[in-house]
């Protein structure tokens, strides 16, 4: 789900605010900030942004300065895309009301967001944030099999409710992981790549039997966004996959961050990978920026929670929620915006290898559409977090707002809006050749 980078103990010395050049009303503003909303709060930059509207891939300041967004993937088609903003105020103005009064607009949405998933995914519930949609799994899956054991990568983030952060290691030494969860290392790239993530997963569940859990589920995001993105090579998920289930757990996709095209090679990060999900959450980019959320799944696997319990969300899939998401779908389906990540994303990762033939800070990069994790390295090509800080704040200055991520906070995670253009792209090459330059 959400990066991990501005979280505590993650990247320590990226998100510092106050060391910059901050106006006095900013200042006042960051005081405000602290006496309201209190200490877990954090800010992105050395010199935090003070940001007013967005437009497209730009967002601008309350002086006019516009930045370029390579890194909200929550406005997935475009800040403010008019579409969007024109279905929610529609709907706004008629009706505005949950799930358990009869309403077309709901199940039209329902039914077209199914229609993108294989068939065997044929029930979905809605929520607010990709973090109850994960949340309304976990409970799932312990009614479905029986069992209390959860497997996440390293570096993992999939939430912020009690329980899913429990699942969600990136959020620091600060939060305890679940008693029955387990870590595996996340994939690598590489040939061998399956094998060794399947024999990872195979090593947790020995340790759940071992100390007598049964296996409940393996989530994972379909591209390791915040272990630093690995989505090659394409079906290295198989076998550990058919691990899981051997072993009576199931396989939930997060697709909260590659989901809805971003991967350009198919709707659904999994997809990538030939396997067939057992639930799928949804997230962020579902809404544009309006908090709607869902989980997708067989229907035999909710046969036990629907008989025992209900579900209810008071916002989650309401009918404003279903008629701007039915807006971001429409904007994806008619702008061709997976056909758009995979070109644009094309063009970026060429772009950015070809820079680093002339900077050696530049090291790995994995890409897949819309989705680059560039790793940053020093002289001997080892995790660079400092530099990749500096980085991203010397960006910052120079009008490119990104962040970085991974477990050494090495890697420059680029995610923007699926509307970005290869002269967005030619933007973001420029600015950052000239930081590198500089550093």
């Amino acid at each position: 789900m959400t990066d991990a980078a501005h979280m505590p103990g993650t990247m320590p010395n990226a998100y510092q605010p106050g060391k910059g050049n901050l106006s006095k009303a900013d200042q006042d503003l960051v005081a405000r900030r602290q006496r309201a909303l209190g200490p877990a709060y954090r800010l992105f930059y050395e010199t935090p942004v003070h940001l007013v509207r967005g437009e497209g891939v730009w967002l601008y300041d309350k002086g006019g300065r516009a930045y370029l967004d390579t890194y909200n993937n929550v406005a997935s088609v475009g800040h403010c895309h008019p579409h969007v903003v024109a279905a929610m105020a529609r709907q706004a103005g008629v009706l505005a009301s949950h799930t358990r009064y009869l309403h077309e607009g709901v199940l039209a949405y329902a039914e077209r967001l199914l229609g993108h998933f294989p068939a065997e995914l044929s029930h979905v519930m809605f929520t607010c944030t990709g973090s109850e949609a994960n949340d309304l799994a976990f409970r799932i899956a312990r009614a479905h099999t029986g069992g209390t054991g959860f497997i996440v990568t390293e570096n993992a983030y999939h939430g912020v409710t009690y329980a899913i952060a429990g699942m969600s290691p990136s959020l620091g030494s600060g939060v305890d992981l679940g008693e029955h969860v387990r870590v595996v290392p996340a994939p690598r790239t590489g040939g061998e790549t399956g094998a060794e993530f399947a024999a990872g997963v195979l090593t947790a569940i020995r340790d759940m039997q071992r100390h007598g859990i049964k296996p409940a589920a393996l989530i994972v995001d379909t591209v390791f966004s915040s272990d630093g993105v690995f989505a090659d090579p394409a079906g290295f998920l198989a076998p550990a996959v058919a691990a899981i289930r051997a072993a009576g757990g199931l396989f939930i996709a997060d697709e909260v961050q590659p989901g809805f095209g971003r991967t350009g090679a198919a709707m659904w990060g999994f997809q990538r990978h030939n396997v067939l999900p057992d639930m799928v959450s949804l997230g962020k980019p579902m809404g544009n920026g309006y908090p709607v959320a869902g989980l997708v799944m067989q229907p035999r696997v909710i046969e036990v929670f629907g008989a025992k319990a209900r579900y209810f969300n008071t916002f989650g899939g309401n009918a404003v929620a279903a008629a701007t998401a039915m807006a971001v779908l429409e904007v994806i389906e008619g702008e061709g915006l997976q056909a758009n990540c995979a070109k644009v994303g094309a063009a970026f990762a060429e772009g950015l290898r070809g820079l680093a033939k002339g900077h050696a800070a530049l090291g790995e990069l994995r890409a897949v559409g819309l989705f680059l994790g560039q790793d940053i390295v020093d002289g001997e090509a080892r995790p660079d977090a400092a530099r990749a800080g500096w980085i991203v704040n010397r960006l910052r200055e120079e009008g490119v707002l990104i962040s970085a991520t991974g477990p050494k906070g090495h890697v420059l995670k680029i995610r923007p809006p699926m509307v970005f253009s290869v002269e967005n792209v030619a933007f973001f090459l420029d600015r950052l050749e000239r930081v590198l330059k500089a550093g």
